[in-house]
């Protein structure tokens, strides 16, 4: 079985969520801040100790697409930062659609009580795990129908 890692990459954050150890649920773990887009020494470096933490196998990152399936803006930007990903982890890292996502980890979020206010600290994590959830619905191989081929 292998651990996931799923990733919400933004401007100035990275949602990051994992995968439980059996890959049936994906759970938010932190959001790493930075001060400026293209500073992501320390960010890589953050989630290489993850990695390292969690024996993660596989990154699963968003890709910003618009409604109509067409690439978004910021797609350049997710390319060159999952290239880097790819070189420091020496991990694959998979694309999934993140259409909708933060919208979704907002009404989560709204819906679990979290104050206006609040929901800024946990919204990038959240939507890292509805990322990570829809990957592993996409691919059960990673997870519980693997256990079941196994026993």
């Amino acid at each position: 079985m292998s651990v996931l890692m799923g990733l919400d990459y933004g401007s100035k954050t990275v949602g990051v969520a994992v995968s439980d150890a059996l890959g049936l649920t994906a759970q938010p773990l932190e959001t790493i801040w930075r001060e400026k887009e293209g500073r992501l020494r320390r960010t890589c470096a953050r989630i290489e100790e993850i990695v390292r933490a969690r024996d993660v196998r596989l990154i699963v990152l968003g890709r910003p697409c618009h409604m109509d399936g067409s690439s978004g803006e910021r797609v350049e930007k997710c390319e060159i930062f999952r290239g880097l990903l790819m070189r420091r982890t020496g991990l694959p890292v998979v694309w999934q659609d993140e259409r909708l996502t933060t919208a979704e980890a907002d009404s989560v979020l709204a819906e679990s009580g979290v104050a206006r206010e609040e929901r800024k600290r946990f919204l990038d994590q959240v939507a890292a795990s509805l990322i990570l959830k829809d990957y592993m619905e996409l691919h059960p191989e990673h997870g519980k129908d693997t256990i079941r081929k196994e026993i």
